[in-house]
């Protein structure tokens, strides 16, 4: 939710100012730009070298460039991001914002931006108690700007109280939820599962597919940028997921996807079924290796539990719904047949028959077929722009 925001850190001098490394590398590793603005005082606490190089850009800590004598202008800067970050705020720069003092860059950024600004306040315990810095921090809420309240915890001073910065990721937690609230999916719980399911033959050989879990893992993705709050069931996957709006079960057969699926179904508003769940399984495992004796073996195998039927014709009550099938003949008509059959809302059919589709690559070509038989094709495109035409087309029917 993050990439490609524009993002303002005010580093104010505070011992708590060494979060502010973390904050940065936290931000440029969401796929934000970041630009540092320091003040004088910050400079005896964290190194501009240090936020520069992580950031990517110069840091900046005057009106005037000390080297090329050029002017900082904090109204080109103010104009630039999305939001201005001040953590830490300092009860001293606190002051001045609520004053409309402008004796430095960041405050003359801050009198003149016009996106939301977040502080942070850190300070020693009784400094945060007092009326003043009750008053100011009251004030600075009054004129729109968003509070990320201080901790309880130890202070530089040996003290124990509030007054300890935030974290910087409750500070990057608590900017991902404010934008949540406006976006389409918010509040909304939403189920995934995705990759395969591999099913043990002994303990070593397994019966699985080629599904890598790209698809169903864009598809978290996109949903959580959406506002969402996704529970993603994964097979075995080399694949991981960081997103503070996604919760990750790892899974490895059929039979325990279907046990996680059973106990989240109910409280979920959407369930999305991507995974490519292995149709059958060994009617027996062997508990020791096979060893390689004769020139052929036998396998018995027998229908695994599907859990999309389950799911859809079993415990389906208000959820909205989405299966997906690859297919290789009559695509069109199996897909609406699946549709039909198992009680879905919208079916996603890709077929292997389109180069550039399928199992293991970047890329998809699908179309989405409704419950009125309407069918929506798109061309073949990245999985993470598919996921983005698929959660889109969800988005009309809810």
């Amino acid at each position: 939710m993050l990439k490609d925001k524009k993002i303002i850190i005010g580093v104010t001098g505070s011992i708590a100012a060494y979060k502010s490394a973390e904050l940065v590398r936290l931000f440029k590793k969401s796929g934000a730009q970041v630009r540092v603005i320091q003040t004088e005082s910050s400079l005896d606490f964290v190194s501009p070298l240090t936020l520069s190089t992580l950031s990517g850009t110069r840091v900046l800590s005057s009106m005037i460039d000390v080297e090329s004598g050029e002017w900082n202008n904090h109204v080109d800067l103010a104009i630039w991001a999305d939001f201005l970050v001040i953590a830490p705020l300092t009860a001293n720069t606190m002051a001045k914002m609520v004053k409309g003092e402008c004796d430095n860059l960041l405050l003359a950024i801050y009198l003149s931006a016009k996106c939301p600004v977040y502080f942070a306040p850190a300070m020693d315990l009784d400094m945060y108690k007092h009326q003043s810095t009750i008053n100011n921090i009251s004030k600075l809420r009054e004129f729109g700007n968003r509070l990320i309240p201080s901790k309880f915890g130890e202070l530089a001073s040996g003290l124990v109280g509030e007054g300890r910065m935030a974290e910087p990721s409750e500070i990057i937690d608590q900017i991902i939820s404010d934008l949540s609230k406006d976006l389409p999916l918010s509040s909304k719980r939403v189920l995934i599962t995705a990759g395969p399911t591999y099913e043990a033959i002994d303990p070593v050989r397994f019966i699985g597919n080629r599904s890598s879990g790209k698809m169903g893992v864009a598809l978290a993705i996109e949903c959580a940028n959406h506002g969402a709050n996704v529970e993603l069931i994964l097979g075995p996957s080399s694949l991981s997921v960081n997103h503070s709006n996604i919760k990750v079960n790892r899974v490895e057969n059929t039979n325990e996807m279907y046990h996680l699926c059973l106990e989240k179904f109910d409280d979920v508003d959407i369930a999305f079924f991507a995974a490519a769940v292995s149709d059958y399984k060994p009617k027996h495992f062997v508990s020791e290796k096979i060893k390689k004796q004769k020139d052929s073996i036998s396998i018995e195998f027998v229908k695994n539990i599907d859990i999309l039927y389950e799911m859809s014709l079993k415990k389906k009550e208000h959820q909205i719904m989405v299966g997906f099938a690859l297919e290789t003949f009559n695509e069109i008509e199996n897909a609406k047949e699946k549709l039909k059959n198992k009680n879905l809302d919208l079916i996603v059919l890709n077929s292997l028959n389109d180069n550039g589709a399928g199992f293991d690559y970047a890329t998809n070509k699908v179309s989405i077929i409704d419950k009125q038989n309407n069918i929506f094709k798109f061309d073949l495109k990245d999985k993470t722009m598919v996921a983005n035409d698929i959660v889109n087309k969800l988005i009309e029917i809810i």
